[in-house]
């Protein structure tokens, strides 16, 4: 007998999600991102070409700040024109 018997097909089939059997311990384990000490950043809501958010998303985590750092560089060079 084993401890920690391999799973079957018919295992994974009968498989409850976590928050399903027990919803009291997976909603005090939600952990949620707390007040920033002092914010810089907004929260805004914006609508891009699907091809745009490919690209920045294509190279990994980290879309969204290379998305602002891209917006960042326009600006200057907008402005040192």
């Amino acid at each position: 007998m084993t401890n920690n018997p391999e799973w079957t097909k018919d295992d994974f089939t009968e498989a409850k999600p976590f928050t399903e059997m027990l919803p009291d311990l997976a909603a005090s384990d939600r952990r949620a991102r707390g007040p920033q000490k002092s914010p810089v950043k907004k929260r805004v809501s914006l609508r891009l070409d699907g091809d745009v958010i490919e690209h920045f998303k294509g190279a990994g985590p980290g879309w969204q700040t290379r998305i602002n750092e891209t917006l960042r560089k326009a600006i200057r060079r907008k402005r040192s024109a």
